[in-house]
């Protein structure tokens, strides 16, 4: 698999290779972030301010992501890349700055935290279909397997390098170090080639935003994909997140074992990009494949949540990683070309903000249930239900047929078969 790897990585393009670079770093960074704040935020100011802390950002990214999409389409990615990763890292070093001077204060700190949220606003969506136009459409799915792998380093590397600085240096030096890793990601960005702005995007702002919303709920394919994720995002995302803690204290482990299953979701992932995935792709076709790996994911929830041998509990998150991985690289190649160009960074970002929109309603949801009933019920409760709404992929209009179609033919697939569609976004008053 690292022979695969190799491969696929020395015929992908030094272009390609500088925004792997650059999205490993900024990754690693992110993975930094997320443990340092919510430390220092609760060490100094307790649970209450980490609360409207969190509820804060989530808030202003939910609206940022949509509001934002059209700006990576009237400027060139690259300069837009590049600023908002200068903006995070100089955001973040101010961010060191107050925490090696002591000066907690929650206002100050969200006031900058949120320059990092609208930074990242806009550097994910891009981040995220910019590949698309650094590779060939033959070459897309081995690029995005390299992409999948890098974030998969990032997120177990990140808690590893946090850990430690924080147990030495402490909370300034780990958000020093975030931000030399964001300088770094922006450094490599600067070398990924410019793009011209899409000729077709000038009018009003609000008009372009209003039409890149209406095409994709206009096409029943994506329409489809797009409410199944959400569903199922509703009960994966807790089951992610606030219900492992909770299930590893049920069955009274360390803090240890918690971070064993962060490490196993992300070997999963990494498992499936370095060609884990392809191989079962190629066995077993794309439609069963995508299908079958997002009922797995709800499944080895379940799994998880059912069983008191740790063990069992850390390869379900492995099996999980997996399933995950498996299920966003066969999907994620042909909604790339299927989209339009010019919508493509629209698209991506209605579909971040609509995950955004489960990961606050699954957390509130399992909250009211662990009210009633034991974590382990809540838990295989919602592996179940988020299986069950995977299941429903099976009812997604033409589906079967758009994820068989060969990479050249899907490409710009959604104009040739919605053609209104986009003659009505075009339009949009």
């Amino acid at each position: 698999m690292l022979a695969l790897s190799r491969s696929r990585l020395a015929h992908a393009g030094p272009s390609f290779r500088r925004l792997l670079l650059s999205e490993a770093l900024t990754l690693l960074a992110a993975m930094v972030g997320y443990l340092a704040m919510p430390w220092w935020i609760a060490q100094a100011g307790g649970g209450r301010d980490l609360a409207i802390y969190g509820f804060v950002l989530a808030l202003v990214r939910l609206a940022a992501t949509p509001l934002l999409a059209p700006l990576a389409e009237r400027c060139d990615p690259r300069r837009l890349l590049v600023a908002g990763l200068a903006v995070q890292g100089a955001a973040t070093l101010v961010l060191a700055a107050l925490a090696g001077g002591g000066r907690y204060a929650l206002a100050p700190l969200l006031l900058v935290s949120l320059l990092q949220v609208l930074a990242d606003a806009v550097v994910q969506p891009v981040a995220a279909t910019r590949v698309a136009d650094l590779v060939p459409a033959e070459r897309l799915p081995d690029a995005l397997a390299l992409q999948k792998s890098a974030q998969a380093c990032g997120r177990v590397a990140g808690p590893a390098l946090a850990g430690l600085l924080l147990a030495g240096p402490g909370i300034a030096a780990t958000l020093a170090c975030g931000a030399v890793l964001l300088a770094l990601a922006a450094v490599a960005a600067a070398g990924i080639p410019p793009a011209d702005a899409s000729a077709a995007l000038r009018r009003g702002w609000w008009q372009d935003l209003r039409g890149g919303l209406r095409a994709k709920w206009a096409i029943p394919l994506e329409r489809g994909w797009t409410l199944v994720n959400f569903l199922a995002w509703i009960f994966l995302f807790p089951a992610l997140t606030l219900l492992v803690p909770l299930k590893v204290a049920a069955l009274g482990l360390s803090g240890a074992w918690l971070g064993a299953c962060e490490v196993a979701l992300s070997l999963g992932v990494l498992l499936g990009a370095l060609g884990g995935a392809g191989w079962l792709i190629a066995r077993v076709g794309r439609f069963r494949c995508r299908l079958g790996a997002a009922i797995a994911e709800g499944l080895t929830l379940a799994v998880a949540g059912l069983t008191g041998s740790p063990l069992l509990l850390v390869a379900a998150f492995l099996c999980m990683g997996y399933a995950n991985s498996v299920l966003s690289l066969v999907g994620q190649t042909h909604r790339l070309l299927g989209i339009p160009r010019e919508y493509r960074v629209r698209f991506a970002a209605a579909n971040l903000a609509s995950s955004q929109i489960a990961s606050a309603l699954g957390p509130a949801l399992a909250g009211l249930a662990l009210l009633h009933w034991p974590v382990q019920a809540v838990y295989a409760g919602f592996g179940l239900a988020a299986a069950g709404c995977a299941s429903a992929f099976a009812l997604v209009p033409r589906a079967r047929e758009f994820l068989e179609l060969d990479h050249a033919v899907a490409t710009d697939w959604y104009r040739r078969q919605y053609p209104a569609a986009f003659d009505a976004a075009a339009a949009e008053p």
